[in-house]
This record gives C-alpha cells, sequence and structure tokens, in this order.
C-alpha cells in the first residue's frame, strides 16, 4: 500500500470504517467486540467513528477478537501504521505559520522525558546560538521574526532536571559552516558549555573509522513513544511502536560510534580553534 504524504491523514478515516465493517461483517455489535477486546464500548464506538484514533495494538486486538484471516490481518496493519503517521508539510507550516510549529514542539517536549536526537547535517535549535538560529531560517520566505523570536525561549527545557537529553551530532552537522568561523567558533563553544549539564549528554560522530550503518535523516525520539523524522520539505511523525523501534536500534548504534565527555570536549575544542584560526 503506498500512498503520498498528503494522503496520510485520509487512512485514518479508512482504517476506522474498515474495522466497523469487519465487526458488521462478523456479526456483533460494539458492545460485544468491547466485551471481546476488554474495550470499553464507548471506545470501540470512538474508534469505529474516527474520533479516537487506533493505536496498532488496538487495531491488532480487534482483528482478532473478529477471528480475521491472516491476509485481512495484514493490510489492516499496515493500514494501522499508516494512520499513526503524520506528514506535515512545509509550505502547509508557512501557510499556518511556522512560529506555531514551534509551540507545538515546546508542547511535545514539555509532556516528554526522555529525548534522543540524531542530527545529521545541522545542529538543533535546542542547541544553536541566536546567530546560527538566524541563519538558519534565513531561506524562507517573508517576515520570520515571531519564529526566530521563540526557538530560543524553547532552549529552558533544557535545564529542566527532571527531562534527560541526548543529541548525537556527525561530524558534518557539528562543522558545516551555516555561520561566519568566528560566529561558528561560538557556536561549537556553547556545544561545549550546554554538554557539562548534568542531564545532557552530547555525543560526536567522527568521519573516521568504519560506520555500521547510514542513517539517512534527521531525527528525534520522544519517550520511545513518537518519531519525528525531518526532511527538505516537512517533518514526518511515526507512532507505531515497531518504526519507533527501529529508530531507538539506530540512534543506539550510533550511539556506540560517538566520542562523549572529556574526549568529544577536547575534539570540539579543537574545532573550535581551527574556525577562530582560520580568519
Amino acid at each position: 500500500m503506498t500512498l503520498h504524504p498528503e494522503q496520510l491523514g485520509q487512512s485514518k478515516q479508512e482504517l476506522a470504517a474498515t474495522l466497523k465493517d469487519l465487526r458488521k461483517r462478523a456479526g456483533l455489535s460494539g458492545a460485544r467486540l468491547a466485551a471481546r477486546c476488554n474495550m470499553s464500548q464507548s471506545k470501540i464506538s470512538r474508534i469505529e467513528s474516527g474520533k479516537s484514533p487506533a493505536t496498532p495494538m488496538d487495531v491488532e486486538q480487534i482483528l482478532r477478537a473478529l477471528k480475521a484471516p491472516p491476509e485481512i490481518l495484514a493490510s489492516v496493519a499496515e493500514l494501522a501504521r499508516l494512520a499513526s503517521t503524520d506528514w506535515q508539510g512545509l509550505r502547509a507550516l508557512r501557510r499556518k505559520g511556522l512560529h506555531r510549529k514551534q509551540q507545538e514542539l515546546a508542547n511535545l517536549e514539555s509532556s516528554s522525558t526522555e529525548f534522543r536526537f540524531f542530527l545529521l547535517s545541522m545542529i538543533t535549535g535546542l542547541l544553536s546560538t541566536p546567530e546560527y538560529i538566524k541563519a538558519s531560517l534565513s531561506h524562507l520566505q517573508g517576515d520570520q521574526s515571531q519564529l526566530i523570536a521563540r526557538k530560543p525561549s524553547r532552549q529552558e527545557i533544557l535545564y529542566d532536571t527532571d527531562k534527560k537529553f541526548t543529541f548525537l551530532l556527525s561530524e558534518m552537522a557539528a562543522r558545516w559552516p551555516l555561520i561566519p568561523a568566528p560566529a561558528m567558533a561560538m557556536q561549537i563553544d556553547r556545544l561545549i558549555s550546554l554538554s557539562r549539564l548534568p542531564n545532557i549528554q552530547i555525543g560526536i560522530i567522527p568521519l573516521t573509522g568504519l560506520m555500521p550503518v547510514a542513517p539517512m535523516d534527521t531525527f528525534t525520539v520522544y519517550d520511545r513513544s513518537l518519531v519525528t523524522i525531518e526532511t527538505t520539505s516537512g517533518v514526518l511523525a511515526l507512532r507505531d511502536p515497531k518504526d519507533v523501534a527501529i529508530h531507538v536500534d539506530t540512534f543506539s548504534t550510533m550511539e556506540g560510534c560517538a566520542m562523549f565527555g572529556a574526549e568529544m570536549r577536547n575534539l570540539l575544542e579543537q574545532w573550535s580553534d581551527d574556525f577562530r584560526t582560520s580568519t
């Protein structure tokens, strides 16, 4: 089953209608299905109306209660995976105002406790200096003053010691010269400073040696329950446990390739000095 990203939202309603149709074909009332699934009747009703999205685990439980054949299990499970995927295209985000996305991220960060950031090609806003933030948004058309103003305020979450952050940066992400050399030196100095906070781990993956995998995207894992993937044209959100597990495993693999602590800070200090002496 292949869908264009903009069609992903439609899969939620399709899943709801499919589950309702399968229940009716099985000759079960909502109450009887709920009893078989050990769910409330109201939950079954919300799932079938599309008001409450069904998780992949909910779907599997319902299909087994309906004694669906293997081919139905496979196709509806794939639909459930798509229904648990959200796509926010950059054009749509621009129409709504990109500063609103910052509020969404702030809310997500507020409600999560453990964060894993894999940064492939640039530094995330949470770790960025104001000059780096401004440069990272310079390609966007129109007035982005609200967006630029909101990004630094999100950084306050880093000082909440009840939250744990692990940032993995490729060497390319840490050294990509997005801003002039003196400002890049200051940006790297900020990474060194933040790495000393007790709830933050910053790892650098140097471009040396043999890499076991080659991740294709920048991604963030929130509490092992949600993955967001940044692309050039938008943001993809995955909630299927299998999709989340793949990214957690990839993150763990790359974590084993990263430098941390004093070794990492020594490398960053060397790169910071290189930027300072390059002018």
